[in-house]
């Protein structure tokens, strides 16, 4: 089941949800038609259950291509950790949990 704190990113809410945000926020960049974004959905989801220090959110790439293109990404799917406005990691394709969150940094 997915997870109720998952925030939907849009075009409109993209600078307050994201760029605008106090906390840190997760980017799940990904599209209906990809498979190894399926593949991590339950652990994004299972991330914003646990994380209270996250903001979660998810970005459907096909319905706001300006957002990937504005960070350059051309592979799904990618994981964006933004820190105050910024991009600071990323991680692209599908991985295991303990992979995807040393990647961002979420292990420490």
């Amino acid at each position: 089941m997915a997870s109720t704190k998952v925030v939907e990113i849009t075009t409109d809410n993209f600078q307050g949800t994201v760029l605008d945000s106090e906390h840190p926020v997760l980017v799940d960049f990904w599209a209906e038609w990809c498979g190894p974004c399926h593949m991590i959905a339950p652990i994004i989801d299972a991330i914003a259950d646990e994380r209270e220090d996250l903001i979660v959110g998810k970005l459907d790439v096909d319905a706001h291509p300006a957002i990937a293109q504005r960070y350059g990404i051309t592979g799904i799917p990618f994981v964006g950790l933004f820190r105050d406005g910024n991009l600071v990691k990323k991680s692209v394709g599908a991985m295991p949990r303990p992979a995807l969150e040393r990647a961002l940094g979420l292990d420490d």
